[in-house]
């Protein structure tokens, strides 16, 4: 069982599974979302992943049709992200994590748009596009 949450501690939240694959989005839709040079995320089960607080404080933003990212409404943190053609799973924004995790696979996806002043320093598998 793995425990996260978001920076104000609003929304906590529980998934019953582990997390074995990583990935970093470098689109610039994840860049402009985080802040940052790239998303972490790992897909995740929706049916493992369950609210304990801040149900009510929770937002999400459509960033494109039928895809939604959910964060919190008082500090803003982002916490997953949702597709209407795949109810079954999220995207779990792998920051917010409160437990530690030890992933054998990470991998770089979207690398042909990534920021120009971002250096890929680690022997992770890199894609151009989503593998």
């Amino acid at each position: 069982m793995l425990k996260g949450s978001c920076l104000c501690g609003t929304v906590t939240y529980q998934l019953d599974e582990p997390i074995n694959q990583l990935f970093f989005c470098h689109c610039s839709k994840c860049r402009k979302a985080t802040g940052t040079a790239f998303n972490s995320a790992a897909l995740i089960r929706s049916d493992k992943f369950t609210l304990l607080t801040g149900k009510a404080s929770l937002k999400s933003f459509s960033s494109t049709p039928g895809v939604h990212r959910f964060f919190c409404g008082e500090c803003g943190s982002p916490l997953y992200s949702a597709r209407d053609n795949q109810p079954e799973a999220y995207r779990l924004r792998i920051g917010t994590l409160d437990t530690s995790i030890t992933p054998a696979e990470k991998m770089h996806i979207f690398t042909a748009s990534k920021a120009e002043w971002e250096d890929l320093c680690d022997d992770n598998p890199k894609f151009e596009e989503r593998p």
